[in-house]
């Protein structure tokens, strides 16, 4: 079976030593002291590797079942549910007059990476109700907030947001749920929505379903769309639970992955709903839910890979197959260890600069939507909505290959279910799909955001990348990461340019070459990740550190992603500026 170690000593680096959360004058980061984040960091990953973790092939394997009308978790999953919220993991960082513990997105960020590498399916049960709870904070009443709220932040109920139905994923103007005014404030919702994650479990007393629907009489398409909460028991006044609304499901769906979540056909037959926000506005709304759940898929993307990486090192150093062509390194045995062997070394590479690499991309994330919350920065909000595109497309598309490549390592062995690495792969393989595929999240960055507030937030990001490379570019040490930066970004800019003078005379030249922007834009991040992580290392090494080694193999990995990876920037950029011409060459009756 596969095992998972928290990488907590990783996580306190990249807080510490490259982010320097304590040092930021962010409002609640003054507590985030190297003491304090390496308590919870350390409890954190005992529970996950102790207690969620061992239940991660228990659910790939025996699922979830439907009898009767409830959904029945995996064995094991009410108990450490139970064990999650009694140490008030689910509200982190959620508001303390809700019963949450108020701390930093980026502390909440760094926990569940944890919890996701342990068990993504598991985690998805509480992942979704933050981002409901979310929605109703940034949108509710005072009225709703305090009624759903708090039983929200401890997981005694738990959340969904309903926006696909069986006719229409992407394009939500052409839904058919229909929400019917009833005179009296309230709304009866009816209609059907698939691939609805958590839509029916037995580990919550009651699930706070948000459904996107539309008014009749509203306007057509996406425009007329509004957001409601509709509780599968409907709170009396007096907070108890009353009648079992209109709410059912109708099937599970039978998945590639993430057995262990129950995702669900939910059946709405005039369900009570209670619109939340605005009339014909539910997208706004539901996106604050949306564009917090895509920095979440991100870090599934992320944390499927660190899982698999770190059952492929292992397996690496135990597996006896052939000889170091250079000299046997284990003489007294009939073979050496794969990891001798070059092309596994380049495969565990692969993983492991491109984990450390985006956890730093991640947590800088996580960094900004505290700098914009808590600290109102509007620069901030606005470079983070740039990169969340990134964040999840990126992250996503590269974890699910390292997954991949971590399965390569075992060989046969990978294939083989017994194993346990096939289900990594499953897993991550659904990251790329939810939350707005990941093409979907390319053409939002070309089509939306590089343009917005008249391109003011990529132009931040190249400033940053030059203020950097300005700054340490003098350094002889730095050398290896500047370089290979400069020459990266300098890709990115042109491709933007590229767009800039094709685009407006025909959309199509940007549209397809939105994917490998996305990537070659990711990979510039994670380059200027490294690069930072390099001068750290460098500066803590100088400082006369007392782990050396991990410095030095940080600053190996650095060379490595600089060396290896990051090229990568150059053939995207040649397949951006080859055009649209051969990508749409094709009559579709050709295809």
């Amino acid at each position: 079976m596969p095992s998972y170690t928290a990488p907590t000593k990783d996580l306190q680096f990249v807080l510490h030593d490259v982010l320097k959360v304590s040092e930021q004058s962010t409002p609640g980061y003054n507590e985030l002291d190297r003491d304090f984040t390496n308590a919870i960091l350390e409890e954190a990953g005992k529970l996950n590797s102790e207690v969620v973790a061992p239940l991660n092939v228990v659910g790939d394997q025996e699922g979830c079942r439907l009898e009767n009308g409830m959904v029945y978790t995996p064995k094991g999953f009410k108990d450490a549910f139970e064990q999650v919220k009694e140490g008030g993991w689910t509200g982190l960082d959620m508001p303390e007059e809700f019963g949450g513990q108020g701390m930093p997105a980026v502390i909440g960020t760094a926990v569940g990476e944890l919890f996701s590498a342990a068990n993504q399916a598991f985690t998805m049960y509480q992942g979704l109700t933050h981002g409901a709870a979310s929605a109703i904070l940034a949108h509710g009443t005072d009225a709703q907030k305090a009624t759903y709220l708090p039983n929200m932040v401890s997981c005694e109920w738990t959340g969904t947001m309903n926006l696909t139905e069986p006719h229409c994923g992407t394009d939500l103007g052409l839904m058919r749920t229909k929400a019917e005014p009833q005179g009296d404030g309230t709304y009866k919702v009816s209609g059907q929505k698939i691939f609805i994650s958590a839509g029916e479990h037995d580990m919550a007393d009651n699930i706070i379903h948000l459904v996107l629907a539309k008014i009749p009489g509203g306007p057509e398409g996406i425009k007329g769309v509004s957001l409601f909460i509709v509780p599968k028991f409907i709170v009396n006044e007096d907070g108890s639970l009353g009648e079992r609304n209109g709410v059912s499901v109708g099937n599970i769906e039978h998945k590639m992955g993430i057995h262990g979540n129950s995702t669900c056909v939910m059946n709405y037959d005039e369900a009570t709903g209670y619109l939340l926000g605005t009339e014909h506005k539910g997208m706004r709304a539901m996106f604050t839910m949306m564009n917090e759940a895509r920095l979440g898929v991100g870090m599934q993307g992320l944390a499927q890979a660190e899982a698999a990486y770190q059952n492929a090192v292992i397996y690496a150093k135990d597996r006896l197959q052939g000889r170091d062509v250079t000299g046997a390194k284990n003489p007294d045995g009939p073979a050496d260890p794969l990891i001798v062997h070059p092309d596994i070394r380049r495969a565990l590479m692969d993983q492991k600069s491109f984990i450390e690499g985006g956890r730093a991309f991640l947590l800088w994330g996580a960094q900004m939507i505290d700098e914009a919350h808590r600290a109102e920065d509007t620069d901030a909000d606005g470079l983070v909505s740039l990169l969340t595109p990134i964040i999840k497309g990126f992250l996503t598309d590269e974890g699910y290959d390292m997954t991949v490549q971590a399965q390569q390592v075992y060989g046969g062995h990978g294939y083989i279910e017994e194993w346990g690495m096939s289900q990594f792969t499953r897993d991550a393989r659904i990251a790329m799909i939810y939350e707005g595929a990941n093409g979907v999240q390319a053409l939002d960055l070309v089509g939306r955001k590089l343009g917005a507030d008249g391109g003011k937030h990529v132009m931040a990001f190249f400033d940053l990348v030059k203020g950097f490379c300005k700054e340490h570019g003098d350094d002889e040490a730095m050398a290896d990461f500047i370089a290979p930066l400069k020459t990266a970004s300098k890709h990115l800019q042109s491709a933007g340019m590229y767009f800039m003078q094709n685009g407006m005379k025909n959309p199509n030249h940007a549209l397809a070459g939105s994917y490998d922007f996305m990537h070659l834009f990711g990979h510039v991040c994670l380059g200027l990740m490294w690069a930072r992580m390099a001068r750290a290392s460098l500066d803590a090494l100088a400082a006369g550190t007392s782990d050396a080694a991990f410095h030095e193999t940080k600053l190996t990995t650095a060379r490595y992603y600089m060396a290896r990876r990051l090229p990568a920037s150059g053939m995207h950029l040649a397949r951006i500026e080859s055009g649209a011409d051969t990508v749409m060459g094709l009559d579709a009756e050709a295809f």
